[in-house]
């Protein structure tokens, strides 16, 4: 099994594999070409990214600067809107949901390093899943961790870093975020 399938399965793979690392290339060539448009020449998700995006839906917006690790697992429904300098670490599937608006300098993290420094230094990690839902809002600076849910209409804090799931329509702030 190659370290690509590893990742795809959700078990301990090395992303320093080369097929990986390959991926990375692609994903870093289509974000580059996106920061470096013209702001006119966007009217809606850029090409660069919609060629690498899993599945997006109409009217997505995403703001430059923009980053993301693979691409190919990023799963957009329509009308999302993601603000400049947002991070999305996808060494697994991410699911924005519609309607959803998420702030300035988010992070969204899937990948999980290993916690023997031996393993990590050989660039071992699993990868968990991260699935947001429709009408939700990201506050600027949040940080989603591997594995979480958001559920329909939550709201996520400025600043807030969210290591559980959080119910839909609940308000959550904080480090750790917690209900408010």
């Amino acid at each position: 099994m190659s370290e690509t399938d590893r990742m795809a399965a959700g078990e301990w793979y090395s992303c320093l594999d080369p097929a990986l690392e390959m991926w990375r290339s692609t994903a870093r060539a289509a974000v580059h070409a996106h920061n470096q448009a013209a702001p006119d020449t966007r009217t809606s998700l850029s090409a660069a990214l919609s060629d690498l995006f899993a599945v997006h839906g109409a009217d997505c917006y995403i703001e430059s600067p923009f980053h993301c690790s693979y691409g190919f697992n990023i799963h957009l429904g329509h009308t999302v809107y993601i603000n400049a300098g947002c991070t999305i670490l996808d060494s697994a599937p991410v699911h924005i949901g519609n309607h959803t608006m998420i702030g300035p300098g988010v992070q969204i993290l899937c990948a999980q390093h290993h916690k023997d420094p031996a393993k990590r230094r050989a660039g071992i990690e699993i990868a968990l899943p991260v699935t947001i839902g429709a009408d939700v809002w990201i506050g600027a600076g949040a940080i989603l961790m591997p594995g979480v849910e958001i559920g329909a209409e939550a709201i996520i804090g400025a600043g807030a870093v969210v290591t559980k799931n959080v119910a839909s329509g609940v308000t959550v702030m904080g480090t750790p975020a917690a209900p408010r």
